[in-house]
């Protein structure tokens, strides 16, 4: 199986586990069936939109969904019924650094949900500490070599968090340290991935203000002849400016072919839904809305005409 992917992909993401169940329901802990179903019935809301979208126009073939096990329901085998991309999560939620969710069973859910993509989300800054970044790496080894192994595709998600000389360097503004040190720290994160051996498919990466700099992280996924891996642009949770800007920045750069958005779409129509401020069906249209306003943000920057 040739590594990268060749498609557009329009990945809503909610594959959100620990901090979903805090925040939403106000769950500590493991939850309870009845908590369970309760948490994977809001979940299903936002596939509900997602469905609606793709009624409205949005294309299945490069339609993504990036669900979790623990929440999902019915979500997975629903989503490979509709035709769309699935995606689903290996890393333990509310880590600071990668384990797998189901140990040394890892490859057995795998099989079982039979994902078009298996995702890991690492928080890896190359100037951090060297023996937690190496043990990082080797676990991230075995899953890459077992997925390729296995002709699977591998979506990672880098997240390069600030290390505190970094941040003081730039006066302690994050604003600052996102424009100004995080771009080449993702493309070094990257550089050191590839050289340990991980071999990724897609990278699930956080958007940057200059196209310049999305042009030097698509070159770093792409180098060592790696012609076919792609980028897609996270949301971060940011607002719909500041995403739609990454979007711009991003969609007319080679080696970009999407995004993977969740709380920027979901989070204001599934917080008042769960709080009974409005009704499931106007839910799921706003999540739909969200969705496909974004997609139009994309292929309009990239120079296509928008999605209807």
């Amino acid at each position: 199986m040739q590594l990268g992917y060749e498609k557009k992909l329009y990945i809503l993401a909610f594959d959100h586990r620990g901090s979903f169940q805090k925040k939403f329901f106000g769950i500590e802990g493991q939850p309870d069936p009845e908590q369970t179903a309760m948490i994977a019935d809001a979940k299903h809301l936002i596939f509900e939109g997602l469905e609606r979208a793709v009624a409205a126009g949005a294309d299945p073939s490069v339609t993504g969904v990036l669900v979790d096990e623990q929440f999902g329901g019915a979500v997975p085998s629903q989503a490979r019924e509709r035709g769309l991309k699935l995606a689903m999560p290996a890393e333990r939620s509310g880590q600071n650094m990668f384990d797998f969710e189901y140990g040394e069973g890892f490859g057995e859910h795998i099989e079982r949900f039979d994902p078009d993509f298996t995702k890991v989300l690492v928080r890896y800054n190359p100037d951090g500490d060297l023996q937690a970044n190496r043990e990082q790496l080797t676990k991230l080894k075995r899953l890459s070599d077992w997925l390729h192994g296995r002709d699977r595709k591998f979506l990672f998600e880098l997240l390069v968090p600030a290390e505190e000389a970094q941040l003081e360097s730039v006066d302690g503004s994050s604003d600052r340290y996102d424009a100004e040190l995080r771009p080449e720290l993702m493309r070094r994160a990257i550089a050191a991935i590839q050289d340990f051996g991980i071999e990724v498919d897609i990278w699930k990466i956080e958007g940057v203000d200059e196209r310049s700099d999305c042009e030097m992280l698509a070159a770093q996924a792409r180098s060592g002849g790696r012609d076919g891996v792609v980028c897609v642009v996270l949301g971060r949770g940011a607002d719909d400016a500041k995403v739609d800007h990454w979007l711009e920045q991003a969609a007319p750069v080679d080696g970009f072919v999407g995004f993977a958005i969740g709380r920027s779409i979901w989070w204001n129509p599934l917080k008042e839904y769960v709080d009974g401020k409005i009704e499931r069906s106007t839910g799921a249209a706003q999540i739909a809305e969200n969705y496909l306003r974004f997609i139009k943000v994309y292929e309009r920057a990239e120079g296509k005409a928008p999605v209807a």
